[in-house]
């Protein structure tokens, strides 16, 4: 059984498996967040709202794209110079919006479990649909750049970047805004969280709500599960850029570049557990 055979292999099944359980997950959090009068008001369920919009939206467009092109062979990056730069700006501009809304989740969690009255003045619904649709507007503009310096490259047929200096920024970018500075910004605000709530005696009258504080501090356990190995892969790909290798490395790198950008892909699922875990109660009182 060869790694390529593997690979498609794993592509197929685990990449379903997540198709299902993200728009299953995220569509509960969707109907949820928007059905509760209370939620509707709060900013923190409306960032993870709009996350969840979002994760659906990057799950149907590239987590589909992997599967047929990876698990079927059918890759349309490789035909259409258009979708061969759309692809590239959907999942540019979609992954960053979904991992600010979770940033700026947790950093609401911060804002309403504050004991100082100025800091928890920042947490209002009003702030936070201005906030969203600055990084939708921000993000998509970040992404135009795709449209220009990405191309089918004429004998091999690959999507690539034409551009050596945005090639560059991009594995900076993949590294630091996709990996590394969300992390740091949801375990140094979920610290700070924590360390409120340690400190608050009268949690409830400063309106945190504990489900939304468990459910946000799940999102940041699973991102950093989900990125630490991605992390390691991509500056492992920078150092070894420039390295001769066989067919049989290649084929090894093959295989954990498909299980690591699998495991990537477990974020964008990572509402189907907030769904369960955190509204399991109110989730069924709808049925």
């Amino acid at each position: 059984m060869s790694l390529l055979y593997i690979s498609q292999q794993l592509t197929i099944y685990c990449g379903f498996i997540f198709l299902v359980a993200g728009l299953f997950g995220n569509s509960m959090n969707i109907f949820i967040f928007s059905s509760v009068q209370t939620y509707r008001r709060t900013p923190c369920t409306f960032y993870c709202l709009v996350g969840s919009i979002f994760n659906n939206l990057y799950i149907v467009i590239n987590l589909t794209s992997r599967i047929a092109s990876v698990g079927y062979g059918f890759d349309l990056t490789t035909t259409s110079v258009s979708w061969c730069r759309a692809q590239q700006f959907f999942l540019m501009t979609l992954s960053m919006i979904t991992f600010t809304c979770a940033c700026l989740a947790i950093i609401d969690q911060f804002l309403v479990t504050s004991k100082k009255v100025h800091l928890r003045q920042y947490s209002n619904i009003k702030l936070a649909h201005r906030i969203i649709f600055f990084v939708i507007i921000i993000w998509s503009i970040h992404g135009i750049p795709c449209f220009l310096f990405f191309d089918i490259k004429p004998i091999v047929k690959i999507c690539v970047l034409s551009n050596a200096t945005f090639a560059v920024y991009i594995s900076i970018f993949i590294l630091l805004f996709l990996c590394a500075i969300p992390m740091l910004i949801m375990i140094v605000f979920g610290c700070l969280a924590c360390r409120n709530i340690r400190r608050t005696t009268r949690l409830a009258e400063q309106h945190a709500d504990r489900q939304l504080i468990r459910m946000v501090f799940i999102q940041v356990v699973l991102v950093i599960i989900s990125n630490i190995p991605f992390i390691s892969y991509n500056f492992y790909s920078l150092i070894t850029a420039n390295t001769t290798k066989d067919v049989n490395r290649q084929m090894k790198e093959y295989l954990a570049e498909t299980i690591l950008s699998l495991l990537n892909y477990s974020y964008y699922v990572v509402s189907i557990l907030i769904v369960m875990l955190s509204n399991t109660g109110r989730f069924w009182n709808y049925f």
